[in-house]
């Protein structure tokens, strides 16, 4: 089982964490989140995942945009 755990805890830890993030902002699991992906890729055939790569590009953009900075010297 060994061999089953290492990549999805190498995925887990470096992945976008989309699902976790809109699990915090909507106050629920972060599992309820990517099994919802899961069942939606598989019932319209690749848009979940498609949402998926939409919304880790999104939430990057907006983490290199509002990034908060400590002082006004760090322009």
């Amino acid at each position: 089982m060994q061999f089953l755990y290492k990549p999805i805890h190498y995925f887990q830890k470096r992945g976008y964490h989309v699902c976790q993030r809109i699990a915090d902002r909507l106050g629920i699991r972060a599992k309820v989140v990517r099994t919802s992906f899961m069942y939606l890729t598989f019932a319209t055939l690749g848009f979940g995942f498609a949402l998926y790569l939409f919304l880790a590009f999104w939430m990057r953009i907006k983490d290199i945009i509002y990034t908060k900075r400590s002082s006004v010297f760090d322009l």
